[in-house]
C-alpha cells in the first residue's frame, strides 16, 4: 500500500530505539511523579529523613572510631603527641 523511503525507515528505526530507551529508563514513571506534587513531596521528605539518619549514624561511628584510636595512641606514651591527643580526648569527654 504505502512504500517507505529509506529516510522514513531510518526515522522509524530511530523512534523505536528512543521508545525502548525511554521505557527502559522508566521515564514515564518520572513524568507521572513530577505531575503529582503530593507524591513528589512525600518521596523527597522520606528521602531527606533517611539521608539525615544515615549521616547521623555515620558521623557517630567515625567519631567513635577516631576517639578509640586516639586513646590507643595516648596509651603508647609518645611524649609530644600523647599530651596533645590526651588534651583532645579530655575535651571530648568533658563535652559529653
Amino acid at each position: 500500500m504505502f512504500k517507505r523511503t529509506k529516510m522514513e525507515k531510518i526515522l522509524v528505526e530511530n523512534l523505536e530505539k528512543i521508545n525502548k530507551t525511554l521505557a527502559r529508563n522508566n521515564v514515564l514513571e518520572l513524568v507521572e511523579l513530577l505531575g503529582d506534587k503530593k507524591k513528589l513531596f512525600v518521596r523527597n521528605l522520606i528521602t531527606g529523613i533517611f539521608k539525615g539518619i544515615g549521616i547521623g549514624i555515620g558521623v557517630t561511628v567515625i567519631t567513635a572510631i577516631l576517639i578509640i584510636l586516639l586513646q590507643k595512641i595516648v596509651a603508647l606514651n609518645i611524649p609530644v603527641i600523647g599530651e596533645f591527643i590526651s588534651d583532645i580526648v579530655d575535651i571530648v569527654q568533658n563535652s559529653r
